[in-house]
């Protein structure tokens, strides 16, 4: 699978600056034969959380109908970073996923806010994990603080996730724990991560980049990007396999004693 990571400068409250962003990007990686195409967290608005009423995405809506066009037209699957929506009243982190047939695949609200920067204050927490397929492959999604609960992404590569992507708004004053934490979350789960974060500023925090892609035996496929840009990993998945073959730590995991 080759995986095109688009490290993006989200326009803080710019909606319409931003949409046109990601049709570029979608169309430059598609050029260059990408098989999947991933963003940062809350590509639509960044983190305008006091204009989420005026700003946020009405059940997702435009964002669906967007990425599903974008998908079949380029023939690419999309995990869309995520979105801020509304939904019932409450807003929402949300990731959706479209497949190369305009199918979303995946829609997941992310389950642990951050309080640092006010997540909890104007947004709901997601109830559900979120597992989908892509080239039939099983794959997760969580969305940047969810990456600090080992469990959370332990439970989707015990469902069966051969890949876990993390789309972030990862701030740059603690980008060394960003770097450190998806290097241990790919070796202890013997899976692909795929981490992409954006560049740029808003009124609150500094952001650079550093997007990754790790293998399961932990070696970095891309890692130090500081430049909004595209960057590109091919990934062979047969090696998730070889790798869990190789050191059984699923067959002997001890969970009787896990449990406090």
């Amino acid at each position: 699978m080759k995986i095109a990571c688009v490290q993006m400068n989200v326009q803080f409250g710019d909606i319409e600056q931003n949409f046109s962003s990601v049709e570029n990007h979608v169309k430059k990686a598609a050029a260059e034969k990408a098989d999947t195409i991933v963003f940062p967290e809350m590509w639509n608005t960044g983190y305008a959380l006091n204009q989420l009423d005026q700003l946020a995405d009405e059940n997702g809506q435009r964002a669906r109908k967007f990425l599903k066009e974008l998908a079949v037209t380029f023939n690419v699957n999309i995990v869309g970073g995520s979105v801020a929506t509304k939904k019932d009243g409450s807003f929402y982190n949300t990731m959706y996923v479209a497949n190369r047939s305009g199918e979303i695949v995946a829609e997941y609200d992310k389950a642990h806010l951050f309080k640092l920067m006010d997540e909890h204050l104007f947004m709901k927490a997601g109830q559900k994990m979120n597992m989908f397929e892509l080239e039939g492959i099983m794959c997760g999604g969580v969305i940047c603080y969810d990456l600090r609960f080992p469990e959370w992404i332990h439970g989707h590569v015990l469902k069966g996730a051969k890949i876990m992507f993390v789309p972030a708004q990862w701030p740059s004053k603690r980008i060394d724990h960003w770097q450190i934490l998806l290097q241990a979350r790919a070796i202890e789960n013997q899976c692909f991560i795929v981490a992409v974060n954006n560049v740029g500023s808003n009124p609150n925090n500094e952001f650079n980049g550093h997007s990754m892609v790790i293998a399961p035996w932990g070696e970095l496929l891309l890692s130090g990007q500081t430049e909004e840009g595209i960057y590109y990993v091919n990934v062979d998945l047969q090696e998730v396999d070889s790798v869990r073959n190789t050191i059984p730590v699923f067959q002997d995991r001890r969970p009787d004693l896990y449990t406090s």
